[in-house]
């Protein structure tokens, strides 16, 4: 665990790997806070969700959350994937809406081993170890099974007021055509806007 001292700051690595799914500028890698939280609402199809992100956990991630959300990367796009069985997550932040586009740069994981993905909790999604971009998911229920891997990136959580919202999105189901279990969820799961408080 990294230090919660006010004030401190650590260097991220952010490497160009192709093209962005929308112009977006790399986040700055150096002077990057890791203390306090910081809080968006994503203004989605069911309502808002707010997800208030940890510095201290996951000081790169969120650096590049932030970066990538106060740029629109993430306004008006569809989530792209949803999971409903065995774990349940819905996964966003590919504007391409293919569940294969990202932002055309990947930055290592912040992990540690003691990953758990509770309901609440906001992770990354990844290509494989340190291959992280700017598609992430949100953990409406517990997702216990997904421990025994513990290789995304926990940076944030959800209220209850924000699951909630999730959840009714999920409720209406997915289509059932991702290889790797669920698919497009059938609510548009819309990210409308985001809004940092």
């Amino acid at each position: 665990m990294r230090s919660a001292d006010p004030g401190a700051t650590t260097t991220c690595e952010y490497v160009q790997t192709g093209l962005a799914a929308r112009p977006v500028r790399l986040p700055s890698e150096t002077a990057v806070p890791t203390s306090g939280t910081v809080t968006y609402v994503l203004a989605m199809t069911n309502g808002n969700v707010r997800l208030t992100l940890d510095r201290v956990r996951a000081p790169c991630t969120v650096h590049s959350f932030s970066s990538l959300a106060d740029q629109g990367f993430f306004t008006a796009t569809r989530c792209p994937r949803l999971v409903d069985k065995t774990f349940f997550i819905l996964q966003c932040g590919d504007p391409s809406g293919s569940g294969k586009g990202g932002p055309g740069y990947t930055f290592a994981s912040e992990i540690d081993g003691t990953e758990s993905y509770t309901k609440g909790v906001v992770a990354m999604a990844n290509s494989g170890p340190n291959l992280n971009g700017s598609q992430f998911f949100l953990v409406w229920d517990d997702s216990t099974s997904l421990n025994s891997n513990r290789s995304y990136t926990i940076f944030g959580t959800m209220d209850a007021a924000s699951r909630d919202v999730v959840a009714s999105m999920a409720s209406e189901g997915e289509d059932g055509s991702d290889p790797r279990g669920g698919g497009r969820p059938n609510n548009p799961c819309e990210i409308i806007k985001v809004t940092r408080s």
